[in-house]
């Protein structure tokens, strides 16, 4: 079965909402080609078609998946523009959320089917290594059951606040989008719209929960290899 060693890892670093999601369309799309190129020949593709992590940060952006509501976003598009924020309907899952610096954004490009996954496994293993990379510092956080991401306190509908939040998209087995996970993010953004689409849950981040400004790099190091791990465990 595929490892870690199978994963191909590129820090993007800050870029463009936009220009990332071309790259990602770009690999996605040639991943599924490899796939279809060789479904029906005799060749075995298991651990042919490549596997990618890109991790990045985004200038600010609010984005909109395919079965979100316009409505959360809460002022309209040319405030947003006056505002420096751009705005992007998209076609993952998932509802509106908010990009912006000091926040890790994360786009497994993964063929499911060399890891013996579907859908629901893939995103609880994004959710378990936010859930352990948060717990190496000292955070506990979980899973609500009513919605996808990672939340702290998520037993108590009074305190439940995400701090990372999940929208995928597939296609032939073949992963783009992923998740959003707050780092040392300014949330005041998040005022201008509804979370992922909740009114009544609040957000939060590393910085606010431990009341210090967190260094990105280690972060990112912890989180991939916590992501790493999970996979070549499989």
């Amino acid at each position: 079965m595929p490892n870690k060693n199978n994963v191909i890892f590129q820090d993007l670093g800050m870029i463009n909402y936009k220009m990332a999601w071309d790259y990602q369309e770009e690999l996605f799309k040639k991943s599924i080609q490899m796939k279809l190129d060789h479904s029906h020949s005799e060749m075995n593709v298991v651990n042919k078609v490549p596997n990618y992590l890109l991790f990045c940060e985004h200038p600010h952006v609010m984005t909109l998946g395919k079965s979100g509501s316009e409505n959360n976003l809460l002022i309209n598009e040319d405030i947003l523009e006056k505002r420096g924020v751009e705005f992007f309907r998209i076609n993952r899952g998932g509802d509106i959320t908010y990009h912006g610096p000091g926040q890790i954004v994360g786009y497994p490009i993964i063929d499911m089917e060399q890891f013996g996954l579907g859908v629901r496994k893939y995103i609880e293993i994004l959710e378990q290594a936010v859930i352990n990379t948060l717990d190496h510092y000292g955070i506990k956080a979980g899973r609500l059951s009513e919605a996808i991401g990672v939340w702290l306190d998520p037993d108590n509908p009074l305190k439940a606040r995400k701090i990372c939040a999940i929208g995928v998209r597939t296609s032939r087995h073949v992963t783009m989008h992923g998740f959003a996970f707050n780092v040392n993010t300014n949330l005041s953004y998040y005022n201008l719209i509804n979370p992922c689409g909740f009114a009544d849950k609040g957000v939060t981040s590393m910085e606010k929960e431990l009341g210090i400004k967190l260094e990105l790099d280690e972060v990112k190091a912890i989180l991939k290899k916590a992501i790493l791990d999970i996979l070549s465990g499989l």
